[in-house]
């Protein structure tokens, strides 16, 4: 079983920037054979791919909507994903979730949802123009 809690949400303007993390506990039958990604759902909203990271080979992903002003990355030390948020506009209002897929090869990306088999609470963002 694998926990995962957010934090880093708040209220900026546009333009402004955050940082969220994403601290994990628990373990997979292989520790560092995952995929981590954050997605975003804003209300009435599907909830929607944003970034994505493999642990073990650090390979990264993100979404048309974010490339240039999301970047994901992870500190093993503290098993710790995160997600900079630059450039922030009043579209990316959401509450932003990590996710966990465990038993994911060295380098494979993953961006579907149905595909991620633990969710943090999340924690919500709100951007003002």
């Amino acid at each position: 079983q694998v926990q995962l809690v957010e934090s880093g949400g708040g209220l900026v303007q546009a333009g402004d920037s955050l940082r969220l993390s994403c601290a994990a506990s628990g373990r997979t039958a292989s520790t560092y054979l995952r995929a981590y990604s954050w997605f975003r759902q804003a209300p009435g909203k599907e909830r929607g791919f944003v970034a994505a990271i493999n642990w073990l080979g650090g390979s990264t992903a993100a979404a048309d909507s974010v490339k240039g002003r999301f970047t994901i990355s992870r500190d093993s030390s503290t098993n710790t994903v995160y997600l900079q948020m630059d450039s922030l506009k009043p579209e990316d209002t959401a509450v932003y979730y990590c996710a966990v897929r465990r038993d994911t090869p060295s380098g494979e990306i993953v961006t579907s949802r149905s595909r991620y088999d633990y969710w943090g609470q999340g924690t919500k963002v709100t951007v003002t123009s």
